[in-house]
């Protein structure tokens, strides 16, 4: 072998550290990574739970108002107040999971996603749907006591109409209404917003009239008071889902001129409240369609 085929050892050697050396450096365990990914801290699971604890709890606290109020535990005013409290704890969840999030990725961190999601997705879905009613009492007026006919209401024998139920009419201040009484103010607001209630007939006698009024109430899980259909006269109560408000209805059936068909009226009535948010108004709009076979659905 020529001299200059030499390998050279001596540059390999100097590049490679012994074996001696390597088992002589010390191994450091708790030296991290150079990229290292981000992990969710304490704080951040913490902060996530607290979300949606939140939604949850506003949840609760609005179920507990609704159904507390409709078991007679307290007072529904006080079911309101809760309502309230449980609208703001939605708010938070909603507004926290934002502020949360954003902190978290400005720090460079990974908040507890599912929770803060969950949290905020429960609170959003609160707060949308309360703030659903606060648009709807906007949109109608607050009255809570719905005719076919002001001229000549449907009257109540069975069921008791409320004490105050002509009392807080609003448009007292109205310059439009000025001089009115609070019967006539309820007929001018009434006619304004629902002109379409109106008394419709029916091509089928008073008797006929009267035994489909008490089978569609049925239908409804109304309450019946009395069924007359000799007087042509119906009174009921329809209790509300979650607070059970009861609202009271009279149908009264008279026959037409010539005596081959009906004059159907109806009235609606809550025992409690201000403004309905239109649901009396919905009520007679749905019964009279079906009454008369004008919903398809009915």
């Amino acid at each position: 072998m020529q001299i200059g085929d030499q390998p050279n050892t001596s540059n390999e050697a100097a590049s490679q550290p012994s074996t001696e050396a390597q088992a002589a450096a010390p191994v450091n365990e708790s030296q991290p990574s150079a990229v290292a990914p981000p992990i969710a801290t304490r704080a951040s699971n913490k902060s996530g739970k607290t979300i949606f604890g939140l939604g949850l709890g506003s949840i609760l606290i609005a179920l507990a108002g609704a159904l507390g109020s409709g078991w007679g535990l307290w007072d529904f005013r006080f079911g309101f107040q809760l309502l309230m409290i449980a609208f703001g704890a939605a708010l938070l969840a909603l507004l926290g999971g934002f502020v949360v999030g954003w902190w978290a990725k400005r720090k460079g961190r990974v908040a507890a996603k599912p929770l803060r999601w969950a949290g905020m997705a429960l609170g959003g879905a609160l707060a949308l749907w309360l703030l659903s009613f606060a648009y709807t009492a906007r949109s109608v007026p607050a009255i809570h006591d719905i005719s076919t006919d002001l001229a000549d209401p449907p009257q109540f024998r069975m069921l008791a109409v409320r004490a105050d139920n002509l009392d807080q009419i609003p448009g007292e201040d109205d310059p439009e209404m000025k001089g009115m009484n609070p019967l006539q103010r309820w007929a001018a607001i009434h006619g304004k917003a629902y002109g379409d209630i109106r008394s419709v007939r029916i091509a089928m006698p008073v008797a006929e009239v009267i035994a489909k009024a008490e089978r569609l109430a049925k239908v409804r899980g109304w309450e019946i008071a009395v069924s007359d259909p000799i007087e042509g006269r119906l009174e009921a109560t329809e209790t509300t889902r979650f607070f059970r408000f009861k609202d009271d209805v009279v149908i009264r059936v008279r026959p037409t001129e010539d005596g081959t068909g009906s004059i159907v009226d109806m009235r609606s009535i809550s025992r409690v409240g201000i403004s309905d948010l239109g649901v009396n108004a919905k009520r007679v709009r749905s019964f009279i369609a079906d009454l008369a076979g004008t919903n398809p659905a009915g």
